[in-house]
């Protein structure tokens, strides 16, 4: 019997090298439509399935490969004779190596001019049958989904004479992870269209994949086990596209907090630092230069920096690195280090340092577990604008005050609920932060401030939600807040409209709400 391949894919990209590899190690190639004819193009011998099985394509090319000499071929175990026996009884060759990708239904249903009709028709049922049953018969045929494994086949066939049964148990795996995900596609596509077939945000059914990126040596806690998983595809600007530069792995909670100091410096346009301590911001500022932020943000609570993750949305230089060096960080990160830098970081084996790729991409989803359930909601990436705001006090803020207001706003969706933020002059000055009175929050953050020798007198104060009463008006007031921003929206907004008025304070409202849970 001979020593069969059958290639049949959409993505084309290093087919014809495969093929020809395969060619010169003895292997007869079987191949469909538009792959055949490509082969053919660059003068490999290459037989149409339609051919070798004596059986057409047809009904538009729905039925082509589903036919028992394929799956035949594909199915048969070699160490039983019995199978042997009755390929031979039906003329049928085995076939060793399959190579299939699917149709692009994820490429498909992401174009906003996609119809039901076309989702449909790029629903592939002839490949993943074929990977699977290639996958399932592992013991004896090597299967293949990314052309990034071609080389690593040929390479042992070449070795070895046979691709290794560790490599197609691998690849084995690979195939049902990567079915589970284009069926997952699917359900969520077709469960998210309504009676009008018009696609909705959430999916009757949600099926989500992710990669193990690592073990982790514990969770949160050290009696706690835990994971690191990625999505397939990480867009630039997400933190699990990382590149760890230096340093120890990283541990469950120095991802987390990572990602929540990410998500905050990113957020600024200007020059930024935020250092995070508990998935909290402990400080936050904007200047001229990276450098210059941090020293800002150091300000605000030196005590709690320590030991804290440090952000940045511009290039570490080695001026800025010289400034941080002199404190103890966990993790460092920014779209970049320059040389300088490197080399001085370098000296502290166990700082991590990760790159992240600038970009906007958002996660499409936020989900939170909860006993036998999970919650999904859309991230919080709205922030109100100069525009949006609206002044509903006698006293109107300055410029330089909307600007503080503004900045200030930014960093309290980042800060765990209730959140006071007090702000000047582009820094936080003090940040209150979880607290189940939004009263103790404002008397938090301003104890942090006297702690940092900083006056608050002159500040702005942010609040993530409205003030339920007037009594933590008056703490921000009596700590020398001169303006305030918050949402608005409670019954009694009328008596802390008339308490800033009284207190002689501007105070503006946003409309939107910040909770972060």
């Amino acid at each position: 019997m001979r020593k069969q391949a059958l290639l049949s894919v959409s993505d084309k990209t290093g087919i014809v090298e495969f093929a020809r590899g395969l060619v010169e190690a003895g292997y007869h190639i079987l191949s469909t439509g538009g792959t055949a004819k490509l082969l053919a193009r660059e003068g490999i011998d290459v037989q149409e399935v339609a051919d070798y099985t004596g059986f057409p394509e047809m009904l538009d090319g729905r039925v082509k490969t589903l036919n028992p000499k394929i799956h035949a071929g594909i199915l048969a175990r070699r160490p039983v004779p019995e199978h042997m026996a009755a390929l031979k009884e039906h003329g049928i060759d085995p076939i060793d190596i399959v190579c299939v990708n699917l149709y692009p239904f994820e490429q498909t249903v992401a174009r906003p001019d996609c119809t039901l009709e076309e989702a449909i028709e790029n629903i592939d049922i002839g490949g993943p049958t074929m990977i699977r049953a290639a996958a399932k018969n592992c013991e004896s045929v090597a299967v293949v989904v990314d052309p990034a494994d071609y080389e690593l086949i040929l390479d042992e066939i070449k070795v070895q004479g046979e691709v290794s049964s560790a490599t197609r148990f691998a690849l084995a795996k690979k195939v049902f992870a990567h079915t589970a995900r284009y069926d997952g596609m699917i359900t969520n596509y077709l469960t998210s269209l309504d009676a009008e077939a018009k696609p909705q945000k959430f999916p009757a059914v949600l099926t989500r994949q992710w990669v193990k990126v690592q073990d982790l040596r514990y969770g949160e806690n050290p009696h706690q086990q835990g994971a690191f998983y990625r999505e397939q595809n990480v867009e630039p600007g997400l933190l699990a596209g990382y590149e760890q530069l230096q340093g120890k792995e990283l541990s469950y909670n120095n991802i987390a907090d990572s990602d929540a100091a990410w998500e905050c410096v990113r957020s600024f346009d200007a020059p930024a630092c935020v250092i995070i301590k508990h998935a909290n911001p402990c400080g936050v500022a904007v200047a001229p230069t990276c450098e210059e932020a941090y020293a800002k943000a150091f300000l605000t609570d030196s005590k709690s920096a320590f030991g804290g993750i440090i952000a940045f949305n511009g290039p570490v230089t080695r001026a800025c690195a010289e400034k941080v060096s002199h404190q103890f960080a966990e993790v460092i990160i920014a779209p970049e280090f320059d040389e300088g830098a490197l080399e001085l970081f370098s000296a502290k084996k166990n700082l991590r340092l990760l790159k992240i790729a600038r970009g906007t991409a958002h996660n499409d989803f936020d989900f939170k577990r909860v006993g036998g359930g999970l919650l999904v909601q859309t991230p919080d990436i709205q922030l109100a604008t100069e525009k949006d705001l609206r002044c509903v006090t006698k006293k109107e803020p300055t410029q330089a005050q909307i600007t503080d207001l503004l900045f200030a706003w930014n960093v309290a969706r980042f800060v765990k609920s209730n959140t006071i933020v007090y702000a000047r002059d582009g820094m936080t000055l003090g940040v209150g932060a979880g607290q189940m009175s939004r009263v103790d929050s404002a008397r938090i953050a301003m104890i942090k401030a006297e702690e940092g020798g900083l006056s608050l007198t002159g500040s702005v104060a942010a609040s993530d939600a409205f003030f339920p009463f007037r009594d933590g008006l008056d703490v921000v007031v009596d700590a020398g807040c001169t303006a305030v921003i918050q949402p608005g929206g409670s019954i009694r907004d009328e008596e802390v409209i008339n308490a800033a008025n009284e207190r002689g304070i501007a105070m503006v409202f946003t409309g939107e709400r910040h909770f972060r849970h």
